[in-house]
Formats: structure tokens, sequence, C-alpha cells
């Protein structure tokens, strides 16, 4: 292997990730602080390329790779993960997590330097909850000369669900300029035209037999777009909203409905050939298909899905007794700046006593939809009259023009927690803020 150059065989990587095992083992047979590692993720920043034109050269783009997997990243529930990241990308980069809520790395704009270029860093993750995570540069999208790609991460259930296949679906969107590049998001695209992927791919094909269930994470990878993804003809079961466990209900019309960065697992029992439909709020396009092949023979015939093991969220939260805050979206006056600018010596949008209820009233008060995302806690969307909530867990919400939403959430995990907020305009800048737990 060539000096500075970080391309390891994948024995070479094993064997270096076992290494780290025994050594974490023998800290710990030492009398070394923390647990035990039981898991390990080599994660590697790097320039890469994506077939996005039939018949032209392919686009330039980056991405974050997970060298210690040949295919998904699948961890599971309880693990204590070592991540091992290597920047090879020209800027400082660190990856940043959705959906790994409490007991999570120092992030890296809460006083965690991003890794200079070239650098490797080594830290520690506790995956606390089952669901669909992912891991991608958002943050620091104002140095990204090319559009990065994300890493989904299945943290797999203790208990797992009857399915024949586990699939993750990620959709993204690119804006290409003649000469074939990619516009990096935060830029104007002069109005060039979104193109959307599934899994890279833009014309993704799923084949499976008729008569099989398929477990299905969806993942809107996109950085600025609203997006309803839909399977024709099939009764497409929700079991999970943004990695947390929902009391299963069927998408209506088949479709669901994500926020950019939002996630759902659904469960598809095939059937028919049918296509995979995209709307982004313009048009509705076809950027897939599930294929049948022949007919899976089963034993007995496929009963309703239970629900998902729970993730030791409270069942109910203290509405009365909450801390009521309000907050106006994307306003510089209400201490919204750009991560570049990011510190935490800036006023907090609110501090809370852990273990209190917090109730969020999200104003939007631009004339387009805004995305806000929490880090940290999963949320109830509130009902209008405030006095119930929807059946589902979320960290992300768009939020319509001239409208508010309210959220809730117990605030359980003490820190200093990141909240985001972009408009859906490909230019737009990507705002952030911070909230205190004590």
């Amino acid at each position: 292997m060539k000096p500075g150059i970080f391309d390891p065989t994948r024995r070479e990587l094993l064997a270096g990730l076992g290494a780290g095992l025994g050594a974490s083992a023998a800290g710990l047979l030492s009398g070394g602080a923390g647990p035990l590692v039981t898991a390990q993720l080599a994660l590697q920043a790097r320039p890469a390329t994506l077939a996005l034109r039939p018949g032209q050269p392919p686009t330039p783009i980056w991405e974050l790779a997970a060298l210690s997997h040949l295919k998904d990243v699948r961890l599971r529930r309880g693990d204590r993960c070592e991540v091992v990241f290597r920047n090879d990308l020209p800027v400082p980069l660190a990856p940043v997590w959705y959906g790994l809520n409490g007991g999570a790395p120092a992030d890296p704009l809460r006083g965690r330097a991003p890794a200079p270029p070239n650098a490797v860093e080594t830290s520690i993750i506790s995956i606390l909850n089952a669901g669909t995570l992912l891991a991608d540069f958002r943050l620091f999208e104002d140095g990204l000369k090319q559009p990065a790609r994300p890493l989904p991460i299945i943290a797999a259930e203790t208990t797992p669900l009857a399915v024949d296949r586990d699939e993750v679906l990620l959709i993204e969107e690119w804006r290409l300029q003649p000469d074939g590049t990619a516009v990096p998001p935060g830029q104007d695209p002069k109005d060039i035209k979104p193109l959307y992927t599934i899994n890279g791919q833009i014309s993704f094909e799923l084949s499976a037999p008729g008569n099989q269930r398929l477990r299905l994470r969806f993942i809107n990878g996109s950085q600025r777009t609203v997006l309803a993804i839909k399977l024709e003809g099939h009764d497409v079961r929700v079991m999970a909203v943004d990695g947390q466990p929902a009391e299963p209900f069927s998408a209506r019309n088949g479709a669901l409905v994500l926020a950019p960065g939002g996630r759902a697992d659904v469960l598809v029992d095939a059937a028919t050939s049918a296509p995979f439909l995209l709307h982004d709020g313009k048009e509705a396009r076809q950027v897939g298909r599930l294929t049948i092949s022949g007919t899976l023979a089963r034993r007995a015939p496929l009963v309703p899905p239970q629900s998902l093991p729970p993730n030791d969220l409270p069942e109910k939260l203290d509405l009365k007794g909450a801390l009521r805050v309000d907050v106006a979206l994307g306003a510089a006056d209400a201490g919204w700046i750009r991560p570049a600018s990011f510190s935490t010596a800036s006023t907090p949008a609110f501090r809370s006593k852990a273990g209190r209820t917090v109730v969020l009233a999200l104003k939007n008060p631009a004339p387009s939809t805004i995305v806000f995302h929490l880090h940290g806690h999963p949320f109830r969307l509130l009902d209008r009259l405030d006095d119930g909530w929807k059946p589902y867990w979320l960290d992300t919400l768009a939020i319509e023009p001239g409208q508010t939403q309210r959220i809730a959430f117990a605030a359980t995990s003490p820190g200093r927690w990141l909240m985001e907020s972009v408009a859906t305009d490909w230019a737009a800048p990507r705002l952030v803020r911070w909230y205190g737990v004590e």
C-alpha cells in the first residue's frame, strides 16, 4: 500500500479492525475504562463518480463510504461501535448522524473540530435504538465542491421482524449542468431540472418473486426537496418513521411523503409488477420498478404484521407541565446562522431540565416550505388542538409557508444538541441553532 493512500484490501481492513477489537478487549480486561466494543465501522470520505447520463461520462461526486461492509451497513441495537473515519477529501469534514439519539459522539459543531484532509479519527458511538439511520455531510455543505452521497445505516432489532428480504432504497436528487458536472447544494442551479435516482440508479429495478414479503427502508437522501414515493397497486404498510417504530398503518394510496433526511420502513407483499413513482411537488415520474418473477411457495399464508419492538421511548408526554418555546424558523434575528459560523457561545434557543417535556411551536415566516431537523431527541407531531399526537415519532418535519406546527419531546438526553432549518430551495443556505438539556 502506497504511503498516504487509504486503500486497504478487505483482508487488511478486517485485520486492522480485529486488532482494534482485541485492543479494546485487552483494555477492558486490564481495567481500562468503558464497556467492550462490540462492533466496528470504517468510514471514508472520498471522491467518486456516478453514471447519471446514459451514454455519457460518469459525473464526479463525493461520497461517504463504509469500507468495513461489503453491502449495507448493518449494526445491532445495543452495540457499542468503534468508528474509524478517514477524510480523503480536500476540505475539513466529519460524519453527521441522523437518528442516532442520545449517547452520540461529540458533534463537530458542538466542540469537536472536523477532521482535516488526510486525517484519521476514531470515536465510539452507542446504538441505543433500532431503526434506519443516515450519516452524511449536510452540515458542511458550504465547503463542498461536489454533491456528496450519504450513507444509510441499519440498526437491527434484537427480535427480527419476519420478512423474506430487507432492502434499503436511498432516493437522491441531482442538478446536472450541460457539461455533466453536478451543482452542490446551497448554490444556484440556474433553473436546471432535477434528476432523481434510487440507490444511485436512474432506472432502479427490484426483482422479487410473487408472495414474498419485503421490508423496504425508504430514505429521502435529497438535500432540499420534499418527495412522495409510491408503489402502484400494493398495500404499503408503514412500520417505522425516522427510525422509530410506529403503530402500523397503510400509506394513503400507497404513497409516502418524506422530508429531506426522512426515513420510512414499510412492509410490502409482492403481488404484481409495478412502477415506483416519485413526485417532487411539480411533476410525477417513474424512477424504478418492482418486477415479479415467479411465485414464492409458502407453507402458510402471510398474516398481518406485528408491530416492531419499541425503542423504550415514553408512552406519554406531560403536555400540561411542558416547557413551551416559540421557534421562528430561518430568521437571522432569531439566532439562526450558517454552520461555518456556529459556536456554542451563541445564545441557545432554549434550555430544559432533564426529564421535562418540551413543546416547540415551529413557525415558518418564509414564502417557501422549510424543513426542520431536531438532533438528540425524536419528537411527536401534535394535533392542531394540542390535545394529542400522531401515532409515530419524527426527527424531521416540513412546515409549509406561513404555518405553525407544534412538536413535543421528552428531554431525556443531557447535553447540547443542534437544530437545523433549511428552505426547500436548492440555493437556500442550511442554518443551525442549539438547545441545552441539563
